[in-house]
């Protein structure tokens, strides 16, 4: 069994799944690739729409998060 993290940690990025379509991915670290791992998976990257989905998100659990790995673009920094 594994020890799960005392700081919750997620990622965010943003990916291309076919014919130039992206997507702005959110997921657990603590998850491993396993079950649990994907928070959400956003349809593209446009910052305004990202928060609009993400702050569907009940403000509790959004606050459990204490730290977000991410490249610096200024899109994800803002959507953090």
């Amino acid at each position: 069994m594994r020890a799960q993290p005392q700081v919750p940690s997620l990622c965010i990025d943003e990916t291309s799944l076919s014919c130039g379509e992206l997507y702005t991915v959110v997921t657990n670290r603590a998850g491993r690739g396993g079950r649990g791992t994907l928070v959400t998976m956003i349809r593209g990257t446009k910052s305004e729409d990202v928060i609009k989905v993400l702050e569907m998100i009940h403000v509790s659990k959004r606050k459990t998060a204490k730290e977000v790995t991410l490249d610096l673009l200024p899109t994800m920094m803002r959507i953090v």
